[in-house]
């Protein structure tokens, strides 16, 4: 039993220490999981379709389940890992996840695999903004930091577009629900070695935790995504079931900021929102994550239904995207300590518009060389984009504060890919059905010319049911339409992404590096920050000591310090 005892703490030693690297792994295995079960699923559709034979409504909720939980929960989480303990919240998201997972793979009807999704949002929403948190308290060295984040960025970007790839592969060799079988091994495993690997950290823990304020986060959070996903599938925003949602979502999270303001020990300092460079990173991510879920999803329509490619193959297709989201996310540390946040993030935007541009030369016939280069530069410029704004906000924050930071990023991330799929999916309907106004004058009857308008599978559909010249009509003109509207659609996402790079300029010139004389040589040292975490090197350094706080006073966030040529502090001028 000794012995047992002894490995466990020199296991949590060597992560504090040298090994926080291993922690990382742990962390991003984490990550990768949840970044699968969000797009793992698109794929197996048509066979959950079919086994279960779910209503309309049913097998929109089968699909959003889990995105529309875990968004709303993020901050509950987030915010709950601060006070109770961040790996004692990942732990237990890993069993709900695992659970979960198994509910899902043997769901014989819609509502149990609704519920089973809910649960799996329940379990990512404990998993997401806790590696985030374990992160920034392991990595306080801010250029360490930095290659950690590329790495976990880059493995969110690998788990979302790797997604379709594995789910394909499984559905065309197995059943559906083999596509959360594969969860259950992977958390048996990673369950114990979090358990003795992974440090516990907690932040600020003074005065009662906020579950009133928690409760109304979460149930704003939901309104104003599920009103969101309501316009995306093409209900008008008037719309009782999209205007309720989004009007009670928007109130609720109005409340929960004034009541944060005048809370003593609030969930979320909202004071974070008074740097520019916090805000602008938060919105730099809603804009990236708009572009990146509204353009893969665009894509993968146009790759399986203009292309007729399978599911596998489209899978294939969008590969070079992940690779190229991991070479940004290897190169980032070194690239941002080098350029510095404001031009990182900028460029990686402009990048991205250029390769939406490029891709405005896709057509009816497949261009696989023009299709590779786009998404290369794609994948880049927006892990880029992602990397920057994650760095920059996590290092606007102390340590003991990165639990809710980490949710309100989080939160942002979600935010962004249900506006982008809303936004653009709105704007590539409103270019697309247009082009098949006039089919009436052709002889195609009117009410099969406006159940095509609707979506280019449902053209197809409608085009096999009248066959003949007339279906072969109805087909190639709503191809066209498709192909015109997806130009139209990239104009936009280009404009959106353009837009990004201009409000990037208010993030700082250069990085700052942590005051740690290893970590910025060509700077002079200065004391560590208070709150950072364990020392990367294992040292003993002394450390400034804080004044006491009084009794039921809450301490403000701590204010920019000066340029370093006006205080000697380490930090560079901006």
């Amino acid at each position: 039993m000794t012995g047992t005892s002894t490995a466990v703490s020199r296991l949590r030693a060597a992560a504090d220490g040298a090994n926080r690297w291993v922690v990382l792994v742990v962390l991003c295995l984490s990550l990768l999981l949840v970044a699968l079960d969000a797009t793992v699923l698109h794929v197996a559709v048509p066979a959950v379709t079919e086994d279960l034979r779910p209503s309309a409504v049913g097998l929109l909720w089968i699909v959003d389940a889990y995105p529309l939980v875990c968004a709303s929960l993020l901050i509950l989480f987030g915010t709950l890992g601060d006070r109770i303990g961040r790996r004692r919240v990942l732990l237990f998201g890993y069993a709900l996840f695992g659970i979960a997972s198994a509910l899902a793979a043997t769901a014989g009807s819609p509502g149990v695999l609704i519920a089973a999704r809910a649960l799996l949002g329940v379990g990512g929403a404990m998993i997401m903004p806790a590696t985030l948190s374990i992160l920034r308290q392991v990595f306080p060295d801010r250029r360490e930091r930095a290659l950690a984040v590329g790495i976990w960025t880059a493995v969110a970007a690998v788990g979302a577009a790797t997604g379709p790839v594995i789910g394909g592969f499984l559905v065309e060799h197995y059943w559906w629900g083999s596509v959360f079988l594969i969860n259950i091994p992977l958390m048996a495993l990673i369950l114990p070695v979090g358990r003795w690997l992974l440090p516990e950290s907690r932040g600020e823990s003074d005065g009662p935790w906020d579950v009133l304020g928690a409760l109304m986060a979460a149930a704003g959070v939901l309104g104003v995504v599920l009103g969101i996903k309501r316009i995306g599938g093409g209900e008008g925003l008037l719309n009782p079931a999209t205007l309720v949602p989004l009007l009670v979502g928007a109130v609720l999270l109005a409340l929960f900021v004034r009541r944060q303001k005048r809370r003593t020990h609030p969930l979320i300092d909202i004071a974070m929102f008074s740097r520019p460079a916090f805000t602008t990173a938060v919105g730099c991510i809603v804009l990236a994550m708009l572009a990146l879920v509204g353009l893969e999803l665009i894509a993968v329509q146009y790759l399986q239904l203009v292309l007729d490619l399978s599911p596998l193959e489209t899978g294939l297709r969008l590969l070079p995207l992940t690779f190229a989201a991991m070479a940004a996310g290897a190169t980032g540390s070194s690239t941002l300590s080098r350029i510095g946040p404001r031009r990182m993030v900028a460029w990686g935007f402009v990048l991205t518009a250029a390769s939406v541009l490029l891709l405005t030369l896709m057509g009816q016939h497949d261009r696989p060389v023009l299709l590779t280069a786009g998404f290369v530069l794609l994948g880049f410029g927006l892990q880029s984009t992602l990397f920057g704004a994650y760095e920059s906000m996590l290092s606007e924050v102390p340590a003991e504060r990165a639990g809710g930071a980490a949710a309100i990023g989080e939160t942002s991330y979600q935010l962004g890919a249900g506006m982008g799929i809303a936004l653009l999916g709105s704007v590539m309907n409103a270019a697309y059905a247009p082009g098949l106004s006039r089919l009436h004058e052709e002889g195609v009857p009117t009410a099969a010319g406006s159940a095509a308008s609707h979506s280019l599978g449902e053209a197809y559909q409608v085009a096999g049911r009248l066959g003949g010249p007339m279906g072969e009509l109805l087909r190639n003109t709503a191809r066209h339409a498709f192909v015109d509207g997806l130009h139209i659609t990239l104009l936009v996402s280009a404009g959106l992404l353009l837009l990004g790079a201009a409000a990037a300029l208010r993030l700082p010139r250069v990085m700052d590096c942590s005051p740690v004389k290893a970590a910025c040589p060509d700077q002079p040292a200065a004391v560590p920050e208070q709150g950072a975490g364990p020392d990367p090197a294992g040292s003993s350094s002394r450390r400034r000591s804080a004044p006491p706080e009084a009794p039921g006073h809450r301490v403000p966030l701590p204010a920019r310090r000066e340029p370093a040529e006006a205080t000697g502090s380490g930090r560079a001028a901006r």
